[in-house]
């Protein structure tokens, strides 16, 4: 017997969610609810769901800052539900990761339609929402970092960095690629800046910063982070 797919709506508003709720279970989805985006982060990380529709105007976080940080470490559909109708919104939205964009008012057949959609030509990824490597423990959804249990105070700067590492860990990412997802694509060719935060970051996270286990130099390529225990 198939599982039933499993659906996350993000909405402030109790009457949307009811709506979707209704609609959505109608299609044969599990379905679970979050009133803001903190809460949206965190159920997305405990049910790694097949889909989530996303409200952009909520309480807490902004949608287009949930929809940036869900994909720092998950690659969920999703489809953003609101009632903005710019082009900037929807520009904005697919840019920052959303699949799809539909504006309330709306049919609940193509919504259902559309997440059919996004369910068929979504690329099956595991969620990274927490590694672990050589008494190296970052939590992604809360954005943390331990070392042998010990907090981690990592800048925002480097705590990109190590995301980045983190997401592609036991594959040599390029100086080129780092430069550009940490710092932006005007600075592909500021390799000093990486060499500086990196020397940064292997200190807070390496046993020994003189002889690094974690993050290996591939010499004239990039950096290598140890995949997980």
């Amino acid at each position: 017997m198939t599982a039933k797919p499993l659906a996350l709506i993000v909405d402030d508003e109790k009457s949307i969610r009811r709506l979707l709720r209704l609609a959505l279970e109608a299609e044969g989805y599990v379905v679970h609810e979050a009133e803001n985006g903190q809460q949206g982060l965190l159920a997305a990380a405990q049910w790694k769901p097949d889909a989530i529709v996303l409200d952009l105007g909520l309480p807490d976080l902004e949608g287009l800052e949930m929809l940036k940080r869900l994909r720092e470490w998950s690659q969920a559909p999703v489809l953003v539900l609101t009632v903005r109708q710019s082009v900037e919104d929807k520009v904005a939205a697919l840019d920052q990761g959303a699949d799809d964009y539909l504006t309330k008012p709306f049919h609940t057949a193509e919504l259902a339609a559309r997440l059919r959609a996004m369910r068929r030509h979504a690329q099956p990824q595991p969620d990274l929402s927490f590694f672990r490597a050589g008494g190296l423990q970052v939590d992604l959804v809360a954005r943390t970092a331990k070392l042998k249990g010990k907090e981690l105070h990592l800048t925002p700067t480097e705590y990109s960095l190590l995301r980045v590492l983190i997401q592609h860990a036991g594959k040599i990412v390029t100086h080129r690629q780092l430069l550009r997802e940490v710092w932006g694509p005007a600075a592909e060719e500021q390799s000093q800046y990486l060499r500086v935060y990196m020397a940064h970051l292997r200190k807070k996270i390496e046993t020994d910063p003189d002889a690094p286990r974690l993050i290996r130099n591939e010499p004239g390529i990039g950096y290598r982070l140890a995949g997980e225990d």
